[in-house]
């Protein structure tokens, strides 16, 4: 029997997951979680094979509770099912410690696939990501890379508006040590204002800055 964690802020998201899942003989849904907290706590608790992690979740993201799941279990295996493709995402998940990384339009027969070839310790892509991490490989457009699982973390929080002190105690670091990730990141990244980290952010798919036409008048 595959024993699995779902991690997806969606009430009803994640009770989707679990009728599909449950429907196969060889796996059970052994507990759900909405935060990086709770999956942790599970991952603590109880006994799993595999975590389904989405990685925009309110607060700290999946790239950081997969660092932590894995801390505590390091048998677990992680695969991501998230709406981004984009490789700065993909990439991070799997630093962080992901075998599989399907995105949400994967198919239902697909995603049970996945979780058997998860469960064997075999890593999977979905099509389209696997096409984006090909493009961006010829293309050399993925500074991203450049980061830490953390440094992204922390990136991708404060582009999304949170302010140092919010960051250290959703990430339950410092207020310093968020501070030195955030310097590292925009050397890393060579840039010199907010506003260039902030657009770099959205052109790697972490936020999306407002259009003009979206903003109020």
């Amino acid at each position: 029997m595959i024993r699995i964690l779902l991690l997806d802020d969606h009430a009803i998201v994640r009770s989707g997951y679990r009728r599909l899942v449950d429907a196969e003989p060889d796996m059970r849904v052994m507990a759900e979680a909405a935060t990086v907290d709770e999956a942790y706590a599970a991952a603590r608790d109880i006994a799993l094979d595999v975590a389904m992690v989405d990685l925009s979740l309110r607060g700290a993201s999946g790239i950081e509770a997969i660092r932590r799941i894995l801390a505590r279990a390091p048998g677990i295996r992680v695969l991501v099912l998230s709406m981004h493709d984009s490789p700065g995402f993909v990439t991070q998940a799997f630093r962080a410690g992901a075998v599989g990384y399907l995105t949400k339009s994967s198919d239902p027969g697909e995603l049970i696939g996945a979780i058997r070839q998860v469960a064997g310790g075999r890593r999977v892509l979905s099509p389209d990501v696997a096409q984006a991490l090909a493009n961006a490989a010829i293309e050399k457009d993925d500074v991203l890379s450049r980061l830490t699982p953390r440094e992204f973390e922390v990136l991708r929080m404060a582009a999304s508006g949170e302010s140092p002190p919010r960051i250290a105690s959703q990430m339950h670091l410092s207020h310093k040590t968020v501070l030195n990730h955030l310097s590292a990141v925009r050397q890393k990244l060579d840039t010199e204002s907010d506003f260039s980290l902030l657009r770099l952010a959205a052109r790697h798919g972490l936020v999306e800055l407002p259009t003009p036409s979206s903003l109020p008048c």
